[in-house]
């Protein structure tokens, strides 16, 4: 799974419903991982990580509902966007399950072509760089769909890690990532690397930042990890 593709987890029981949205999903660059009852998606998310959940409501076991209740009760879930897959299409239904904490709700049948861009959308806000967003800090832009990135007006030369590591950082000004999330989100999680690598690529980053002058936009917080400002 590489670590350019959003991570989409697909959580349904019906086989061809699943095969359907996993090859349209496939097609469209996205990285998916697949799930049949309530309790597999729970342990996926875990192992995977993924960045957008599509979750069946009626599931064997444990329901949709209750898969997306105990996923935002989780810290490490909680942000993650979830769209609700249904043939329930009653009012109180959709209330229900936004209710209980999913992002987008669809009813079945549901046209690919709309799914698709609703998943585009919820990645748009939470990880704008995946989907080919301009992100802009202070005087640093990066174009994540040509793959550039200048720091006031002055072109910036990049290594492919290194692009990732600051669209990691550009995503989410402020937050402080630890070596261990940035090697997950960076590297990807069927890579081992050292967290020892992270400091070498953060210091490439770093050194080539400031060639085009001002001041190291990511500090170091010590015990912690890294931060953008």
């Amino acid at each position: 799974m590489s670590a350019q593709q959003p991570r989409v987890l697909v959580v349904e029981d019906e086989p061809a419903q699943q095969e359907i949205l996993s090859y349209n999903l496939e097609a469209e660059g996205f990285a998916v991982s697949r799930a049949s009852t309530g309790d597999e998606a729970l342990l996926l998310v875990e192992e995977v990580g993924p960045d957008i959940v599509l979750l069946d409501w009626m599931l064997p076991g444990v329901s949709g509902i209750e898969v997306c209740r105990r996923l935002r009760m989780r810290s490490e879930s909680r942000a993650i966007p979830i769209i609700m897959m249904s043939a329930k299409s009653e009012e109180v239904d959709r209330v229900r399950g936004l209710e209980t904490g999913a992002d987008d709700y669809v009813v079945k049948p549901y046209s690919v072509v709309e799914l698709m861009a609703r998943v585009r959308s919820q990645l748009r806000r939470t990880r704008p760089a995946t989907v080919g967003e301009r992100l802009e800090f202070e005087d640093i832009v990066l174009d994540a769909e040509t793959h550039k990135v200048t720091r006031d007006g002055e072109a910036v030369k990049l290594g492919p890690t290194e692009f990732r590591l600051l669209s990691t950082f550009m995503e989410k000004p402020g937050r402080v990532w630890s070596r261990e999330q940035l090697l997950d989100r960076v590297w990807g999680r069927d890579i081992y690397v050292d967290t020892r690598t992270v400091d070498v690529h953060i210091g490439r980053l770093r050194k080539a930042l400031k060639l085009q002058g001002g001041d190291d936009p990511i500090r170091t917080v010590r015990g912690a990890g890294y931060a953008l400002r």
